[in-house]
């Protein structure tokens, strides 16, 4: 669990700030989002793979225009 402690003559946005950081570093919310639903791992391979062909024709499309 995430946590951070009040610095003396810490203003309460400072440490929400840091907080926040501290959040978004550790990959919680990340995780949270994923495990809302459950997904299959071959729905899981297929969604990774449509990813992949995506970025691969993006790469193409880049190289051609360059």
């Amino acid at each position: 669990m995430t946590q951070v402690v009040l610095k003396p003559g810490e203003s309460q946005e400072s440490l929400l700030r840091r907080f926040r950081k501290r959040v978004t570093n550790s990959g919680v919310l990340s995780t949270v989002r994923r495990k809302r639903w459950h997904i299959s791992k071959s729905e899981l391979r297929r969604i990774e793979k449509k990813k992949a062909i995506r970025r691969a024709r993006r790469r193409q499309r880049k190289s051609v225009t360059h």
